[in-house]
Parts: structure tokens; C-alpha cells; sequence
């Protein structure tokens, strides 16, 4: 059983690409709530439905049916509204993988607080930060020594957190005590659910949720400057049908693995919207660290049908043995989150015979392009627009281009917002307006596309490098050091050069068994020259142990740039 086509307008099997794009129609109920109309549905005609399966590094290993999400959901609903959280309020979510954070995110469905996931990287000013610009009223964290000192430090300066609950974490048991030595600070989840029973019945009047209602709430990462505040309505998960329906090609009762941490708006794309509305399970693995090696072995032994991450996960799978797993069961492989270098593409397909399928959109929205079901992929694009966003690439003046020519990717909202589209920028009204001035918005990333309507991502509009009167893209030059055997992640950069504006640099982490040298240097910038036009070669090479990166594991070109400033 699976309800997708409940929430599509004379839904069908589509032919193609062009059928999909011109057809699919989300048809939006009146006051659409996730946790009654699709959790609870589940619950009533399909009890017994596997919802997720998961998994940590400590043996613990459970399976949850929609009964069971409904029933926890249900208790910790109570739970929240004894502890005074009501429709409109705020309450972070700092969880990673455990599974109680798919109790608390429908319990939150069911009341109307708003959601905010977050992950367990912040630090003190930026769990304060967001405290505040949120209103957040209660925090809910996993046991941490580390997270906790950071949330004691934003504490002393966040008035509005009412209340605070810690839940376990198998990783570090003796920071339990912490918490425990001050319960009248902190409620043991474990301990106050216990306290509840799982009726709650559906809000209705003022306190019943409509789909204009803020769900959730994330704070965009960013590349510079404070993160935004990105909302979603009630109607947001209806959006993710294209996403795992038609993208990740989930399959009714397979099992579905993302990789992301709850913390980033990712994990809503393959973690319990569209997946479940499609009918799959979710395939939770709750790690500490990643191990490229120890995940095969994990979607070897519990038969993983479809698996989503980003491009950086299938660099490191691609240098494991994969004569010891079998991936049988694995039928469908996508990519998303940063740009796809076509040689892990090529060399992935030779080790499972799968083509990765690439599909680009931002916190703010669900898939924008991609690679579609049944689409024939060209390598290097991202796909054609998603059905639902009317997409275009338009230069400074916001002029279409022609096809081949760079430009911004802009999404065409005069005639409504598209489904999955963000309702606006929380509490922040000029911003919002200044987002969909012109009845375009501006995603600020810069693309081409070619005359048959496939999509090749440049880069971030603050990323692409202007050297001697060429327009480089970074992405253009890392594919290129990507395919040399010494570099495992590579950031390419621009710093500033008065003779010609900007030089190419290339910021690199080397691979086990390479050690960094001039002769290395040297014979990666000719490897790129040889690859590549000479303008877009390296002038400058450095090698480091790590990258900067954001809390959702974007690489920070910004970073590199103000520190090669300095």
C-alpha cells in the first residue's frame, strides 16, 4: 500500500519526461497535516507497514510499523503540550539519527508547533542565534558532553527557552550525568514519556493547523553573513512526492537510505516525507563517524532498494572493494547537494552498473531540476526543471539567455508558488519580498542550459573566478583534479592578482599514500593543463588535511577566500 497517487490530480503512470512535466498536479487538501492524513493512515489501513528500520554502532537495531510511529508520536504530543508547547511554538530538534526524532518531528505535526532541526555541530553563538531569531521555547538534545557545554554558554543569553530534554546517546553514556545532576533543569525523555498515554485526539478550531501554518523552520547555512530563516507550510511534504517518487524512483515496501543527519534540511528530502507518502521504508543508520566500508556493509546486509547522498559519500565508495558486498538489492542510486564530478559518475556505473541520476534544489525548495525516472541522462547536467517550477536562465538584467550561455537559475513564481516552494523567510517580511521582487526568484546559483532543456550547474554567483577576462567555474576546474589519482577532495578558488584580476587556486586534500611537494604540485597543474583550457589551470596549489566546510557538509569556497585575503 502506498497513498501517493491520493495527492495527485488524475494520477497515472506517466510516459516520460515531457508527460510528467506537462501533467503531474499535486492536488493539496484542505489542511493537509502529515502526521494525521498520511502517518495515521497508515496506521488504520496498513498497520503493519514497515515505517523504518534502524541501526547504530552499538549492536541496537529496531524496527518501527506506521502503528508504532503513530502511537510514540501520539505520547510524545502529550508529552510536549504538559509541558506547555502549543500550535505556533518553536522547538528545536537537536537529534542527529536517533529515531526519537521521528516521534517528536509528527508530534510536532499533530500540536502545530514548528520544527526546527538542527545539527549537533553547533556551536554556543550559534545555538543562541538561532534561539533568538526563533523564539525557540523548548530545546529537545541528544546527551552530549560537548553540545551541552555549548547550550549552558547560549542559555545564559536565550529568554525565550522554557523548557529543555535530554535523550540518551549510546556513544557517550557517562554524559548522562550531567543532565541528571541537574533534572531540575533538564527532563529525561525516557523517564517523562513514560508518564503518557497515546490518545490525542486532532486539534480542531483555532488550534487545528492549516496549510498556510509554519511546519518547520530551518536556518540556512550559508556561505557568508547569518543564517536566513527558511519556512515551510503544512502543505510542504506534498512537494517531496516528485522527489522520492520520481527522482529517487523509491519503490512500495523497498528501503530507502539517505545518508544526511536530521540536522540538515536534507534529511527531510529522503527521510520521511516523500519516502513514506511513496510507501518505502526508511533505512536509519545511526553512526558515529562514516566509514565508506562499514555503510556498504550495511546496505549489503539489510538489502537496501534505493540510497541518496551527496557526491563526497560515493568518492570514498568508490575506492573500497566491492567484490566483498553484495549490492544486489540496490536498484536506484542518486546524487544531490554539491555538484557531481563525471568521473565518480563513470566509475561507480562500472562497479554496480548503476548511473548515478544528479537532481539540484536548496533549503528553500524540494528538487528544482533533475534527473527524472525514465529520463535519458547527459552527463554533467543536473537534469530538466521538476515538475510544479517553471525554471529559467536569465543573465544580470534577468533577460532569458540562449541555450549554452551562463547565467542565474530563476524560478518563475507571477502565477503562485510552486508546491515545495518556501513560504518565505520566518519573521523577516522584506526579505521575503525581496526574494520574489518581480514575480521571479532568485536562487543565486549559475547554470546553462543546453537546447534540449538539460541544466549544468557553474556554481554560487560569488563563486565563479574572473581571471585575465575569462569567467571560470570552479566546479569546471575541480572535475578536472578530481580525475588525478593523489586528490580525494579538492576547492578551487580565486585570489586576487593585479596583473590578472584573479588567479586559479586550488585547495587540496590529498589521497593515503600521496604526500604533498612542489613535484606533486607541479604535476597536478600539468595534469589540468593537459585536461583542460590553460586559463583554467591551478596557478596556485595548496595542500591541506581538511576542507572548511558548512554544518551541512557543503564545502566554504568563502572561507578560502577571506583567509588568502588576509
Amino acid at each position: 500500500m502506498n497513498l501517493y497517487k491520493e495527492f495527485i490530480k488524475d494520477a497515472r503512470d506517466y510516459n516520460g519526461y515531457e508527460d510528467l512535466k506537462a501533467n503531474f498536479k499535486i492536488s493539496i487538501p484542505e489542511n493537509f497535516n502529515f502526521a494525521y492524513d498520511v502517518v495515521d493512515r497508515y496506521e488504520k489501513d496498513a498497520p503493519e507497514k514497515r515505517a523504518m528500520l534502524w541501526v547504530n554502532d552499538y549492536g541496537d537495531e529496531k524496527t518501527f510499523t506506521f502503528t508504532d510511529i503513530a502511537r510514540e508520536s501520539r505520547r510524545v504530543a502529550n508529552f510536549l503540550t504538559a509541558q506547555g508547547i502549543k500550535k505556533g511554538d518553536a522547538v528545536m530538534l537537536i537529534l542527529r539519527r536517533r529515531f526519537e526524532f521521528w516521534f517528536f518531528m509528527i508530534a510536532l505535526h499533530r500540536i502545530g508547533a514548528i520544527a526546527i532541526p538542527a545539527t549537533a555541530q553547533l556551536l554556543a553563538k550559534d545555538i543562541e542565534y538561532r534561539n533568538n531569531c526563533a523564539g525557540v521555547k523548548m530545546i529537545v538534545s541528544l546527551a552530549s558532553s560537548k553540545l551541552k557545554k555549548e547550550m549552558d554558554e547560549a542559555l545564559e543569553k536565550s529568554p525565550t527557552v522554557e523548557k529543555l530534554v535530554w535523550v540518551k546517546n549510546a556513544a557517550e553514556p557517562d554524559s548522562y550525568s550531567l543532565y541528571e545532576n541537574e533534572s531540575d533543569k533538564w527532563l529525561d525523555f525516557d523517564k517523562e514519556i513514560a508518564k503518557y498515554d497515546d490518545n490525542f485526539a486532532r486539534p480542531t478550531g483555532n488550534a487545528a493547523t492549516t496549510n498556510d501554518d509554519v511546519m518547520i523552520l530551518y536556518f540556512t547555512s550559508g556561505t557568508s553573513g547569518y543564517p536566513k530563516m527558511v519556512q515551510h507550510n503544512f502543505a510542504y511534504p506534498l512537494g517531496h512526492i516528485v522527489t522520492a517518487k520520481y527522482w529517487q524512483n523509491v519503490v512500495d515496501d523497498g528501503l530507502h537510505l539517505t545518508v544526511a543527519e536530521t540536522g540538515w534540511a536534507k534529511a527531510v528530502w529522503g527521510k520521511i516525507y516523500g519516502q513514506w507518502i511513496a510507501g518505502t521504508g526508511i533505512f536509519t543508520y545511526d553512526m558515529d563517524t562514516f566509514k565508506p566500508g562499514i555503510m556498504l556493509e550495511k546496505i549489503a546486509k539489510y538489502k537496501i532498494t534505493t540510497f541518496c547522498a551527496p557526491p563526497t559519500i560515493y568518492r570514498y565508495f568508490i575506492r573500497q572493494n566491492f567484490d566483498k558486498y553484495d549490492l544486489s538489492a540496490l536498484t536506484y542510486c542518486v546524487t544531490a547537494g554539491e555538484a557531481l564530478n563525471p568521473e565518480v559518475k563513470i566509475r561507480f556505473k562500472e562497479l554496480t552498473g548503476i548511473t548515478m541520476m544528479e537532481a539540484y534544489g536548496q533549503t528553500e525548495s524540494t528538487v528544482i531540476c533533475g534527473n527524472f525516472v525514465g529520463m535519458k541522462d547527459k552527463d554533467g547536467s543536473m537534469g530538466k526543471p521538476a515538475p510544479g517550477y517553471n525554471v529559467e536562465i536569465v543573465d544580470e538584467t534577468g533577460k532569458p539567455v540562449a541555450p549554452g550561455e551562463k547565467g542565474e537559475i530563476i524560478i518563475h513564481v507571477e502565477d503562485g508558488r510552486p508546491f515545495g516552494l518556501f513560504s518565505g523567510y520566518y519573521k523577516d517580511d522584506d526579505l521575503t519580498k525581496a526574494a520574489f521582487e518581480g514575480g521571479l526568484y532568485h536562487t543565486g546559483d549559475t547554470a546553462y542550459m543546453d537546447e534540449d532543456g538539460y541544466v549544468f550547474f557553474i556554481g554560487r554567483n560569488d563563486d565563479i573566478i574572473k581571471s585575465a577576462g575569462y569567467r571560470i567555474s570552479p566546479f569546471e576546474v575541480e572535475s578536472v583534479l578530481q580525475q588525478h589519482p593523489a586528490v580525494l577532495e579538492c576547492a578551487v578558488t580565486g585570489v586576487e592578482d593585479k596583473g590578472r584580476g584573479q588567479l586559479v587556486k586550488a585547495t587540496i586534500v590529498l589521497n593515503k599514500g600521496y604526500e604533498a611537494s612542489n613535484d606533486l604540485a607541479n604535476e597536478i597543474q600539468e595534469f589540468v593543463k593537459n585536461l583542460a583550457a590553460n586559463y583554467k589551470r591551478p596557478r596556485l596549489i595548496e595542500f591541506v588535511d581538511e576542507l572548511p566546510k558548512t554544518i551541512s557538509g557543503k564545502i566554504r569556497r568563502v572561507e578560502i577566500r577571506e583567509n588568502d585575503a588576509k
